[in-house]
């Protein structure tokens, strides 16, 4: 493989550590990569999750560090997302994929318009303190680790969306959960992958050499003051950006 290649996988990898820890879908940057650099599909999605697992350890890490982590929060939402995780990654892959691909487009178009709304809610959190979450809650984050097992890219955006809208946290706290959770679920889902042989070690390496340090970066910059804002101008970027590249396939 060509030098500047490796460059550019690394490059890529970084990017995308970045847009995950601070909004969502860095895979869409990641996976598209693979697949150039001549992986099948179903191997791309496997190999992303080594990158994806290395920058959600350096993001989570990094938030526990700055004292950034709401663990109780994180580990009562940990089982149903997990479990999530494991039963996406085992589904057939004979869905319609064009199907599913319109209706994330048609949620994602959603999601930009509710956190365009309630821009209060995203910045500073539920008034009163987040919600402990009910069955309903944990329902929802099962079906969000479904959708992150069966394919990465954009659920950190729906995560966000049940963290934020759903039970009330707020934007630093929620992508802080954010990490450990699509961390949790990409462990048993990675598991499945390399048990039926859909993971190139060697690419999936180099591009988590990029996201790891990308993670490690964007957390010293979500947990500012400051950057709040243009946290949340980003996930509205992206949100946006993702719904087109759903629909325009």
């Amino acid at each position: 493989m060509e030098p500047w290649l490796y460059m550019a996988a690394i490059a890529a990898g970084f990017a995308a550590g970045v847009i995950n820890t601070l909004a969502g879908n860095g895979s869409s940057i990641t996976l598209p990569l693979l697949i150039f650099m001549g992986l099948p599909a179903t191997v791309a999605n496997g190999t992303n999750r080594i990158g994806v697992l290395m920058q959600t350890i350096a993001s989570t890490f990094t938030y526990h560090r700055r004292e950034a982590m709401p663990w109780s929060a994180s580990v009562l939402l940990i089982g149903p997302t997990a479990l999530g995780g494991l039963l996406g990654a085992r589904i057939a892959v004979d869905l319609n994929e064009e199907q599913m691909r319109l209706a994330i487009g048609g949620m994602l178009v959603l999601t930009f318009f509710l956190i365009l709304l309630r821009p209060e809610r995203w910045l500073r959190g539920r008034v009163g303190g987040a919600l402990r979450p009910r069955w309903y809650h944990l329902v929802l984050f099962f079906v969000i680790g479904l959708y992150g097992g069966f394919i990465q890219a954009g659920v950190g955006i729906f995560l966000l969306v049940a963290l934020v809208l759903g039970l009330g946290h707020d934007l630093v706290k929620s992508n802080a959960i954010k990490s450990f959770l699509v961390l949790a679920l990409n462990v048993l889902a990675f598991i499945v992958f390399v048990r039926n042989g859909q993971v190139d070690w060697v690419l999936g390496t180099i591009v988590a050499v990029g996201q790891l340090v990308g993670g490690w970066a964007a957390v010293h910059i979500a947990t500012q003051t400051w950057a709040q804002v243009w946290v949340y101008r980003l996930l509205m970027v992206v949100v946006l950006v993702s719904a087109v590249q759903m629909f325009v396939g």
